[in-house]
């Protein structure tokens, strides 16, 4: 079948086309560095469509990955050359409130041509990443973001390490340019904003060799705007290590899918099982049918055996479990969006019916309140334990990220799940999930599908 420059860009993620590694630097972090946010040109469709206009820090996109061991300090300068305000948020560090990046929160967004001085300790070992928090419906849409690696003092026995960013882009399927509307209503009320053509670190047709046997370390890292990715493996065994950044108390054999939705990270040893000649995969499923993420075509012979499975990652310090018996209770409703059953709800101080709150492009409330508030979801003393409870009375999927704290879940038995920052949770769910307020400060709860955090999903806890 031969397809048309339109239809590529129509069904290109369909047709698993995912996007080619570029390299960055590997940087450790150092003082005096600038991190500039700036409009930028690159080959992000195939080569027979023009390059795509977006933003990226340093003009790349992803932006500069950056490395540092656990316990060091990220310090960069971050230079605005942009025509919008903005602002870097570190997404999954325990980070001191004052460099948490949220405009209007923690910090003024920085306007254009202005700088701000970033300087945090990266305590917890993991994979992480950051992106803009100002107008992010917008700015992580077209590029504002990169990956930050916090390495352990001696990590597992791995022959690589690679860091895949997943995406998807919105693009004029005639143009190869990103679609300028940030603000449509059937994003923000239904699943938010969905890409038609999927990358994996920001260029098409993502692919790396391998040899049979080796054993790689995959840091995936879903910074879509609202996809959520389906994911498993083909010609690769692979157990997954940690999520969202922090380490599993046990590896676990991926002999299903994972799921990450919108800012959710997981890191996988793969024992690349493809024979010489044949290519291994990291799959993307879409209604029960796989796709390629990225290929891993197996150019040489097995220079060894296989290596034993591998033990798990060493935790993180100050994780303990709270106390469930000693947790304050809060419970968070949402309602709202397209086919919800929300009638009114409270915008800017006044009583608003649902037509209101449509004419006003927000269609999303937290207990019946849309968009932040002046008082806190939860006024927290400092290593108090929290139970939350989150009723999604909604239609649609949501991903709940706790800025600066991880949190777990509770199952319905009473055991906890492995550390998060983020949550996805589905329509009709009620989720619990129980965390210690050990981190001061005023930190951001808000749904990671961009546009329903745009839209009136977003609210704080302050802990002090």
């Amino acid at each position: 079948m031969t397809y048309s420059r339109r239809d590529i860009l129509k069904i290109g993620a369909a047709a698993g086309l995912a996007s080619a590694a570029p390299s960055h630097l590997l940087a450790q972090s150092s003082s005096g560095v600038a991190l500039t946010a700036r409009e930028a040109s690159l080959q992000l469709a195939p080569p027979d469509y023009p390059q795509t206009s977006i933003w990226g820090f340093d003009g790349s996109m992803p932006g500069p990955m950056i490395r540092v061991r656990q316990g060091g300090r990220v310090t960069r300068r971050l230079v605005n050359e942009l025509p919008q305000a903005t602002s870097v948020h570190w997404h999954g560090v325990r980070i001191v409130n004052a460099m948490d990046g949220v405009a209007g929160l923690t910090q003024e967004a920085v306007a254009p041509a202005a700088s701000f001085d970033i300087d945090f300790v990266a305590p917890d070992a993991g994979t992480y990443w950051y992106h803009a928090h100002n107008r992010s419906v917008e700015q992580v849409a077209r590029g504002l973001y990169g990956a930050l690696v916090v390495e352990e003092p001696e990590g597992p026995d791995v022959d690589r390490d690679e860091v895949l960013i997943l995406d998807d882009w919105l693009l004029n399927p005639e143009t190869a340019q990103i679609d300028p509307d940030f603000t449509s209503r059937h994003d923000r009320s239904h699943a938010g904003r969905v890409g038609n053509f999927i990358a994996t670190n920001g260029q098409y047709g993502h692919s790396l060799d391998v040899r049979r046997h080796e054993r790689l370390r995959l840091r995936l890292v879903n910074a879509a705007n609202a996809r959520i990715f389906e994911l498993a493996l083909a010609g690769l065994e692979g157990w997954v290590m940690a999520l969202d950044g922090m380490p599993l108390d046990a590896p676990q054999p991926m002999s299903e899918t994972i799921l990450l939705g919108p800012g959710q990270r997981a890191d996988l040893l793969v024992d690349v099982v493809a024979e010489q000649g044949e290519t291994a995969y990291l799959v993307r499923v879409d209604n029960g049918e796989g796709f390629v993420q990225s290929a891993f075509p197996v150019i040489a012979a097995s220079s060894g055996a296989r290596r034993d499975a591998p033990e798990a990652l060493p935790p993180n310090a100050n994780m303990a479990p709270p106390d469930l018996s000693q947790a304050r209770r809060v419970r968070l409703h949402m309602g709202g969006g397209a086919m919800g059953r929300l009638q009114s709800a409270q915008l800017n101080g006044e009583r608003r019916t649902f037509r209101q709150l449509v004419d006003a492009n927000q269609f999303w409330a937290f207990n019946d309140v849309v968009g932040m508030t002046d008082d806190p979801l939860a006024d927290l003393a400092l290593d108090e334990p929290v139970r939350l409870e989150i009723v999604n009375d909604t239609s649609f999927p949501h991903a709940m990220h706790l800025h600066g704290m991880h949190f777990r879940e509770i199952a319905a038995d009473g055991t906890l799940g492995p550390l998060r920052d983020t949550v996805l949770t589905f329509g009709g769910e009620t989720r619990e999930i129980v965390f210690s307020a050990h981190n001061p400060g005023d930190w951001l709860f808000h749904c990671h599908m961009l546009s329903h955090a745009a839209s009136g999903m977003m609210t704080w806890v302050r802990v002090t």
